[in-house]
């Protein structure tokens, strides 16, 4: 890469790429550790947002900050389209991308797990400190590091033009797949979730699911998260008209709340209609 070409294209794809990666590497933990294995919330750890509903509002917030950091990388990108046609653009936006994904996870760990303690990878693992450990050198150091090994590869891309533009396809591609992933939820059947609002009292809710003849699967302790099993699931819309905030099924759902299944039964409060 000639100097000049530094100038004009160093700066500016560095940025992006980086950025782009580090959205991805938030999508990437947001969609496999908050929703599929569901090893913990953004604030698992944290005693005075037990509530699901506060679980489930910080994750929507974080996977929303992500989804602002795709978007403002995605609009560089597009903007700094020119330069991808110049040598070594390829190799600075992968690499940069690569920096960018185990940056997430590094600071993730150094922020989240270690100095402000709000969560652990594995929160309910005898050990957390393993398995922070292990996914901070796993997802965070080393493509860290492979993003250096690229950057400092000698040479230039071959063929001109061809490499920078489909390092941005791909990486363009990857954050507008992965974003509508971490909004997607999980296929349910017959379980439906229900998030009810702040001042819907847990037998009124109780109540509420009693008469869509619903059967109470699991309730979280503030009596505002319930999971139920319906014979007709998609009468659960009437449930807005109880005072719920979200209703949940497979296709009808976004988050955290639509991954959640329900645990083993929880006996639900006393309330006076029967489920």
């Amino acid at each position: 890469m000639t100097t000049l070409e530094a100038r004009t294209t160093g700066p500016s794809l560095a940025g992006t790429g980086f950025f782009l990666g580090l959205a991805l590497g938030g999508f990437f933990d947001g969609i496999l550790l908050h929703q599929i294995l569901q090893w913990h919330h953004l604030l698992s750890n944290v005693q005075a947002a037990r509530d699901m509903r506060v679980q489930i509002m910080a994750d929507g917030i974080f996977h929303a900050l992500m989804y602002l950091i795709g978007a403002a990388a995605l609009w560089q990108l597009w903007r700094r389209r020119s330069a991808l046609t110049s040598a070594g653009a390829g190799r600075l936006l992968g690499g940069m991308a690569l920096i960018g994904f185990g940056g997430w996870h590094v600071l993730d760990a150094v922020l989240s797990h270690w100095v402000l303690g709000i969560h652990r990878i594995k929160v309910d693992s005898p050990e957390p400190l393993v398995w922070d450990l292990i996914w901070f050198f796993v997802f965070g150091v080393a493509p860290a590091v492979a993003g250096w090994m690229v950057l400092r590869r000698p040479g230039g891309d071959h063929g001109a033009g061809e490499p920078g533009r489909r390092a941005a396809a791909a990486l363009g591609l990857a954050v507008l797949v992965a974003g509508p992933i971490a909004a997607l939820p999980g296929g349910q059947g017959d379980q439906v979730t229900v998030l009810f609002a702040p001042g819907v009292a847990p037998g009124q809710a109780f109540n509420a699911l009693a008469r869509l003849d619903a059967r109470v699967l699991w309730v979280d302790r503030a009596g505002g998260t319930w999971a139920v099993s319906m014979d007709n699931p998609s009468a659960a819309w009437a449930l807005y008209r109880e005072g719920a905030m979200l209703v949940s099924r497979s296709g009808a759902a976004f988050g955290c709340l639509g991954w959640t299944r329900a645990p083993a039964a929880t006996r639900a409060p006393a309330a006076t209609g029967t489920v």
